[in-house]
């Protein structure tokens, strides 16, 4: 009797596992497509120019609001990157910037 229960669960397994590798990647994409949109791209503008205004009115030197806006927009990216990635079903690409980062400190 116990084999029939290991087997119905096998199976069940494998069921759940073709639903969600099937579900999964599509709605990967459709974030991606949302995050990509001409409208998130307007309003991540707008997000960073705020943001930039913001920090020169409280009086911030030029150079460091610069480099905290660009710090900020690279959030965004970043996480556009690992969605993409994500949805592409690739392997090892999440932290590959980091990798990358440490190669080049590794060269100097």
């Amino acid at each position: 009797m116990p084999e029939k229960n290991n087997v119905s669960d096998a199976e069940e397994v494998k069921e759940i596992l073709s639903v969600v590798s099937a579900e999964i990647p599509a709605l990967i994409k459709g974030i991606i497509s949302s995050v990509f949109s001409e409208e998130a791209g307007r309003s991540m503008g707008k997000a960073a120019a705020a943001f930039y205004k913001e920090l020169k009115e409280s009086g911030m030197p030029n150079e460091i609001a610069l480099k905290m806006t660009e710090d900020y927009m690279s959030t965004f990216t970043s996480l556009g990157d690992i969605l993409r990635h994500a949805g592409s079903g690739k392997k090892g690409l999440f932290f590959s910037k980091e990798k990358d980062r440490e190669r080049k400190e590794e060269e100097e």
